[in-house]
């Protein structure tokens, strides 16, 4: 006789082996996707990702598959672009094919399409267009904008000068000083450095990037259907950036109490009036969500990238005190000790600007750029990828194209220079990605970087006790972001 039950999970087992078919036939057999490494049910080509290395990985998967290839992001497939040529025919020639935004699920949850990075058709031309002629309109792209850039590096020389050559963690003091240029533009102030309230926002946009790009935040990436239902690190990521829209939101209510019409003071102002003109047209974006959302991308994205990419420059001249001997002597000769780094001493300083160019490319900060996908079926050297398929545009491949580059694992300022000295332009340095949707803050944030890095180099030697290697300096070719080692250095006064 047979056991009570058998039945029932005989029909069960047979309908687990169906449904596990139907699954591999759906992932292994679209047709016309480019080839890529065979995915499993579900989790599609999670077990690839190595030691929690995401963009290390799809670096390893181009050399075998080619510029064109495919990857599953669990159930979604998404075709990677390998390459400065792949990855320039993708967003240049094919950018209207590809100027979708792809889903990134560790924050997802918090923007759901809202907002100016996470948007996409009406919704993002509306902000996008707003934005650019409002930023413009408060001096970003223009000299107005050096005075506030200059103002905060006086500022940031002179806490660095407090602390009279000790060694300390300049992790934070950097993050503070960047950040108050966009806080300046978006909410017509800067912070104090001590500001408890400042501080914890800076904490926020660190932890964010530390767990977006560990094992945990990959794997949500990866499959969320799963991971946003277990307990773990990632689910931080909600909560932290639930808690800077939260700051956001006193900073608006605070202007909506004194916003004046005939003078808006920032951004925000302007984004209220402009609510306020088009209240009643159904079509228009410009809502109090988008508003929160859009200044959430503004202050992260103009603050913590441009503060990580001087964090990792800072460590690898710590490694190489030979190439800061140089900017010493290049800077020592052009600007000398008696005026502050104006940003036309850029064109006069070719070793200089060749090594913050160098220090972008090494230091790759957004390595997998931001996601996008396809905005309708589009043939790619004779592929199909159907509307809505994710497209990444791997930054870090181009970044390390070695038929652009001559040692692409290796901090070269070279690699900028030609051999009489002259600084050298290279088509493939896109740290700020390429086409439609780059980034808006490219122009700020290449100032911001000369300026910084000129006006405290002017004024200090940077030191450690630590001696680091090439591995302490080499990116950590995770996830989302490349961030640091943390580390201790003196800035000694010259």
């Amino acid at each position: 006789m047979e056991p009570p039950g058998c039945g029932i999970i005989l029909f069960s087992a047979v309908l687990g082996l169906i449904v596990f078919y139907l699954l591999w036939t759906y992932l292994c057999k679209r047709p016309r996707l480019p080839p890529g490494p065979t995915p499993l049910p579900i989790i599609g080509n999670l077990l690839e990702v190595k030691n929690g290395q995401m963009a290390k990985t799809l670096m390893e998967l181009g050399k075998k598959y080619g510029s064109v290839y495919t990857f599953y992001f669990g159930l979604h497939p998404v075709v990677v672009f390998y390459g400065y040529e792949a990855v320039k025919e993708a967003l240049v020639d094919h950018g209207d094919d590809f100027i979708g935004r792809g889903r990134q699920p560790t924050v997802d949850r918090v923007f759901e399409g809202y907002g100016l990075i996470a948007s996409e058709g009406n919704r993002w031309r509306q902000l996008k267009r707003f934005t650019l002629t409002t930023l413009r309109n408060f001096g970003v792209g223009k000299r107005t904008i050096e005075y506030r850039i200059k103002e905060e590096c006086s500022s940031i020389v002179q806490e660095l000068t407090s602390y009279n050559g000790r060694q300390f963690d300049p992790a934070i003091i950097i993050s503070k000083a960047v950040s108050n240029v966009i806080c300046s533009v978006v909410f017509g102030r800067r912070f104090q450095y001590d500001d408890a309230r400042f501080h914890r926002m800076l904490d926020i946009f660190y932890e964010t990037f530390e767990l977006m790009s560990s094992t945990w935040g990959q794997v949500q990436d990866m499959i969320p259907m799963i991971m946003n239902h277990i307990p773990g690190p990632h689910q931080k990521i909600t909560t932290l950036l639930e808690e800077l829209n939260d700051f956001v939101t006193e900073q608006v209510k605070l202007n909506q109490q004194t916003l004046d019409e005939q003078d808006p003071r920032d951004y925000i102002d302007c984004f209220l009036l402009k609510m306020q003109e088009e209240k009643d047209n159904p079509e228009s974006e410009f809502t109090m969500r988008n508003l929160i959302l859009t200044l959430n991308n503004l202050f992260f994205a103009g603050g913590e990238t441009v503060s990580t990419t001087l964090k990792h420059g800072f460590l690898v001249l710590l490694k190489y005190p030979d190439i800061q001997a140089k900017i010493h002597k290049e800077m020592d000769d052009v600007i000398g000790r008696d005026r502050t780094p104006n940003i036309e001493d850029r064109n006069r300083m070719p070793y200089t600007d060749a090594v913050i160019h160098e220090i972008q490319r090494f230091s790759n900060v957004i390595p997998m750029n931001a996601p996008h996908s396809a905005t309708r079926d589009t043939v790619f050297r004779g592929y199909t990828i159907p509307k809505g398929t994710g497209v990444c545009a791997l930054l870090c491949s181009v970044l390390e194209d070695p038929t652009y580059f001559a040692t692409p694992d290796k901090f070269n300022p070279n690699h900028f220079l030609d051999s009489e000295g002259n600084f050298k332009r290279n088509e493939a340095f896109v740290p700020f990605s390429l086409g439609k949707r780059l980034c808006l803050g490219e122009g700020l944030a290449r100032m911001e970087l000369f300026l910084f890095f000129t006006s405290i180099l002017q004024n200090f030697s940077l030191i450690s006790q630590t001696q680091f290697t090439d591995a302490d300096i080499y990116p950590r070719m995770a996830g989302f972001a490349n961030v640091p080692i943390s580390y201790r250095m003196s800035f000694v006064a010259r």
